[in-house]
C-alpha cells in the first residue's frame, strides 16, 4: 500500500533502520528482556546510525529529520520488540518538549547530549494516587529563592532509572484554581540530592523496557531548570499529547501488521487433522478479517500522519486511532495466539511475547476510555 507521505529517502532509511536492528537488537532481545533494560550501548549505537532524536535541528547535533523519519524508527523499533520503545519515548516525546518550550541554553545543554546517547531522558507525569488525571496530580514544586523544592512520587516512568533528566509535571501553585492553572513543567537532573530511583517494576509484558518509580524528597531545583512559563504546564502536555497518542497508533498498527506475518507463516506450515491449519476455512476467514482491519487501521492512521505533518488539530481523531488501534491489536493477539495452539503459550514463540506486550497499549499516554471521554466531549455531550 502506497504511503503518501514516504519518500524514497524515508524508504531507504527503513532499510538501513531493519539492516541495523537484525543486527544489533534481534539477537539481544531475550537478554535485554531477563535484565529489565537495554543497556546504554545499544543507545550509542543508534545514536552513531542517526537514530536518536533525528528531529533535533543540526546546530545542536540533530539533522532536522521531518515526522517521517519518526515514524520509520517506530514501526521497525515495534517490529522487533515492544520493549525496547524507550527510544521512541525520548525521540518523540520527551525531546519535543525541549525543543518547542526550552530556552536556547537549555537546548544546548540538553539536546546536545540527547542526540548522541549520553543523555537518555524520560517525563514523569503519572503518580502512585493519580493516574490520567494530570491536573491532580500531587507533586509539588515550591519556589524558593532561585530555586524550586520538589516533593513527591511518580511511578510507570518508561527510561526511569536510566533517564539522565526528566521533565517533572509537578504543581508550582498547589492553591490555585482551577487546579491545572498550577501545573508546570521542572527538568530534574541525575545526581540532585534527594532525586533517587525507586524499583524496577515487574510489569506483565515489555519487560526490556526500563520502568520504574521516581522519588523526590526535597529536591533542589535551579529556576534555570522551569521549561516554558511557570503555570503554563498542563496546556504544554495538551499540545504535546496529540503526538505522544499518534505514535502509541503507529506502533500499534505496526504491532498488528507483525503478529498477521507471524501467524500466517505458521499456520502455512502446522498440521491438524491431516492438512494445514491455513486450510481450514475459519482460519482463512479470520486471517482475512484482521488484515483487513489491519489495512483499515493503517491508512486512517496514515491520513493523520499526513494532517499532523500540516499541523491541523487532529485531537478527536488522533483520540479516536488511539483506542481502535490498542484495541484492535489485543484483539489480534488472542486470535493469533490461539492459531499457534499451545506453542503459542510457550516463551520460545514469539507471539507469547507479542501478547503480553500489546495488553498495556490501550492504558498509557491516557486510557482508551479517557479517549473515550475526550471524544464524546468534543460531541457535546
Amino acid at each position: 500500500m502506497k504511503r503518501p507521505f514516504m519518500t524514497e529517502e524515508h524508504e531507504q532509511l527503513r532499510k538501513s533502520v531493519q539492516k541495523f536492528l537484525q543486527k544489533e537488537a534481534v539477537p539481544y532481545i531475550d537478554e535485554w528482556e531477563k535484565a529489565q533494560q537495554v543497556p546504554r550501548s545499544f543507545w550509542k549505537k543508534a545514536a552513531a546510525q542517526g537514530l536518536i532524536a533525528p528531529s533535533v535541528e543540526e546546530k545542536y547535533g540533530g539533522i532536522g529529520a521531518d515526522f517521517g523519519y519518526a515514524v520509520v524508527i517506530n514501526e521497525e523499533f515495534e517490529k522487533v520488540a515492544s520493549g525496547i520503545g524507550g527510544i521512541g519515548l525520548h525521540n518523540d516525546i520527551v525531546i519535543p518538549y525541549i525543543q518547542s518550550f526550552g530556552s536556547a541554553e537549555q537546548k544546548e545543554r540538553w539536546l546536545t547530549k540527547a542526540v548522541t546517547g549520553d543523555m537518555i531522558s524520560a517525563i514523569a507525569m503519572t503518580e502512585p494516587g493519580t493516574g490520567s488525571d494530570l491536573a491532580a496530580v500531587r507533586t509539588t514544586a515550591i519556589r524558593k529563592g532561585d530555586h524550586y523544592i520538589i516533593n513527591g512520587e511518580k511511578t510507570f516512568i518508561t527510561n526511569g532509572s536510566s533517564a539522565d533528566f526528566v521533565i517533572v509535571v509537578c504543581k508550582t501553585d498547589p492553591t490555585a484554581s482551577p487546579a491545572h492553572k498550577g501545573i508546570s513543567l521542572l527538568v530534574v537532573e541525575e545526581g540532585m540530592p534527594g532525586f533517587t530511583r525507586g524499583k524496577k517494576l515487574n510489569k506483565v509484558g515489555q519487560h526490556a523496557n526500563d520502568t520504574s518509580e521516581l522519588i523526590f524528597e526535597d529536591v533542589a531545583v535551579p529556576a534555570e531548570n522551569l521549561l516554558g512559563e511557570e503555570g503554563k504546564g498542563f496546556y504544554y502536555l495538551m499540545e504535546k499529547l496529540q503526538q505522544e497518542r499518534l505514535m502509541c497508533s503507529i506502533q500499534s498498527v505496526a504491532s498488528v501488521q507483525k503478529m498477521l506475518d507471524i501467524t500466517l507463516a505458521y499456520v502455512k506450515e502446522r498440521q491438524a487433522f491431516g492438512k494445514r491449519i491455513g486450510d481450514f476455512q475459519n482460519t482463512q476467514f479470520k486471517m482475512a478479517e484482521m488484515q483487513t482491519k489491519a489495512i483499515i487501521g493503517q491508512t486512517f492512521v496514515d491520513r493523520l500522519i499526513i494532517e499532523h505533518i500540516q499541523g491541523k488539530n487532529v485531537v478527536d481523531e488522533v483520540s479516536m486511532a488511539k483506542w481502535w488501534t490498542s484495541d484492535l491489536a489485543q484483539d489480534v493477539a488472542i486470535q493469533c495466539m490461539q492459531f499457534h495452539g499451545g506453542y503459542g503459550y510457550m516463551e520460545e514463540y514469539e507471539i507469547a511475547r507479542r501478547y503480553r506486550d500489546v495488553a498495556v497499549s490501550s492504558i498509557y499516554a491516557g486510557t482508551n476510555e479517557i479517549m473515550k471521554v475526550i471524544i464524546a466531549k468534543n460531541m457535546g455531550l
